[in-house]
């Protein structure tokens, strides 16, 4: 069984289909217990593991303490298979998050994805025992599916209002849906890429963390 391991690393973890092309990063301090997966955007439209969006989510976890998992969809940089419309890429995630389980079997497990990669999660927290979902942008066309179950973990989701790819009220109206909401919060001027709004996304995640719920979800 591979080992974590115990700086920044890039390595080949072997997957269902081949070689997964895997990222991580270890804190300073584990003061959560914790480690979380994150996953990329859609990647026939250029998501990969270090869109910026994806490194800022990393770069946040990582304060807050916790390891960090990222890692290329098939056919994306050095993993082997090809794109396989969410089905092969949550089962990649499956097989990473079953090793994180063996080698931390009393440390929680988190999820969190950006657009494309918010559904790839979300589809893996209904087979797992998941402690926290985290979705950004997540795109929602892919939620309203009967296949997908409801999911019961602790779920936040991160929004941005001026958002060109994700329609926000269409986000918002599909949550007004759900019997088991998640946590949403809002943030104002920020497009699909938060282009100019890295920093506002990374201590939003933060303050959720560590300094408490802010006051107002419409940040």
């Amino acid at each position: 069984m591979l080992v974590f391991p115990s700086q920044e690393s890039s390595f080949l973890y072997p997957g269902p289909v081949g070689n997964i092309e895997v990222l991580t990063t270890v804190p300073e301090k584990n003061p959560l217990s914790a480690s979380v997966i994150i996953c990329h955007p859609h990647p026939l439209y250029g998501g990969t593991m270090t869109n910026k969006v994806v490194s800022t989510l990393a770069r946040a976890f990582h304060n807050l303490g916790l390891r960090t998992v990222r890692f290329n969809f098939r056919g994306v940089g050095k993993s082997a298979g090809t794109h396989d419309e969410g089905k092969g890429e949550t089962a990649d995630l499956l097989e990473l998050a079953y090793w994180l389980q063996m080698l931390f079997p009393n440390d929680e497990l988190w999820l969190a994805g950006f657009s494309f990669g918010g559904f790839v999660a979300a589809s893996a927290s209904t087979q797992l025992s998941i402690a926290q979902l985290i979705s950004v942008a997540p795109q929602v066309s892919r939620f309203i599916s009967p296949k997908l179950p409801p999911i019961t973990c602790p779920w936040l989701i991160i929004q941005g209002e001026e958002d060109e790819v994700v329609s926000p009220q269409e986000l918002y109206d599909w949550i007004d849906t759900l019997t088991l909401k998640p946590r949403l919060i809002r943030i104002p001027s920020a497009g699909h890429f938060f282009h100019g709004q890295l920093i506002r996304l990374r201590e939003t995640l933060e303050q959720v963390f560590v300094a408490g719920s802010p006051s107002d979800d419409r940040l």
